[in-house]
């Protein structure tokens, strides 16, 4: 599942392509029956806020977008292609389409590892956008869209202050690695940060919420914004230092991009101790039993 620097990320594009502008939106495979709502409206924002994208069409108007485990976007320049695939929406600027496709590719989250950054269709000359494979795709009047800012955490990408989120798990019984996964307590932190950002902190992710020192939440709500942030423009997320890394400097390299996450079974960059994982809120968690050292930080 995409994490909240790549919504963030889809955010800028697209408001950069037709924010403030009449966009067309259709879908062709009848698979979005309320298109005609805001086809032809003008696009006055795009809002993201944790995993969620809310494109903006006035008054009780606003597109929520989740992309959940299999959405993806697909872009380009140029006239729209022919229909292919599960096509749930299409988005385009009528004037942009008749124009020539210029340079550039649109390359599939599934590949963001392999992804620099580079490559990509200049934000401002997309032309047209497709959406498939969302786990949400429908139209939010204000007051749906403000019951799901209320439901969710601050985000770390807008600014928001870690309070929220400290006086949620210091009063929490679960344990951390459970809490930095609840969209409730932080918005867009997903597997990844999670693994990640608990390494960084040297903190065991079974350590229940109500002992973590609230200073140790500051800094890893410091860290997450600095590390998704730079992920909104290397597509890559890379969460190790480059000190820690075999080589240290050049390119990063794939195998080194992060501490724990996916290196089950793996020396430690640090310790040199086997990388664990387990099943923690329903998905795959790694850490260091040395690095991260408290309760149960030795199981398997």
């Amino acid at each position: 599942m995409p994490e909240g620097n790549e919504i963030h990320r889809w955010a800028e594009r697209h408001a950069a392509a037709f924010a403030g502008k009449m966009v067309r939106v259709d879908g062709p495979q009848g698979r979005f029956v309320d298109a005609g709502m805001i086809d032809g409206k003008k696009l006055r924002r795009v809002l993201a806020v944790g995993k969620h994208l809310g494109y903006d069409f006035g008054k009780d108007l606003i597109l929520h977008v989740h992309l959940g485990l299999q959405g993806d976007f697909t872009e380009g320049s140029g006239p729209l292609p022919d229909v292919r695939g599960a096509l749930r929406l299409r988005m385009w600027n009528e004037a942009a389409v008749k124009k020539p496709a210029v340079p550039g590719v649109s390359k599939r989250h599934a590949w963001y590892s392999d992804d620099d950054g580079t490559g990509h269709i200049e934000a401002a000359k997309v032309a047209w956008v497709e959406l498939r494979g969302p786990m949400d795709c429908s139209i939010y009047s204000q007051e749906k869209w403000d019951a799901l800012l209320e439901r969710l955490g601050p985000d770390p990408l807008n600014g928001d202050g870690p309070e929220k989120m400290i006086a949620r798990v210091a009063k929490s019984k679960k344990t951390i690695g459970e809490l930095l996964m609840d969209q409730s307590v932080a918005a867009g932190i997903g597997n990844i940060y999670r693994a990640e950002l608990l390494f960084r902190a040297r903190l065991s992710p079974f350590t229940p919420g109500k002992e973590v020192e609230e200073s140790t939440l500051r800094s890893i709500w410091k860290e997450a914004g600095v590390l998704m942030k730079a992920g909104m423009i290397d597509r890559r997320i890379v969460t190790t230092k480059p000190k820690d890394r075999p080589h240290k400097s050049g390119p990063v390299l794939k195998e080194e991009a992060h501490y724990v996450y996916r290196r089950q079974g793996r020396p430690c960059w640090i310790s040199g101790t086997k990388i664990l994982t387990k099943v923690m809120a329903g998905r795959n968690l790694f850490w260091c039993p040395v690095c991260q050292a408290g309760p149960d930080s030795q199981a398997q």
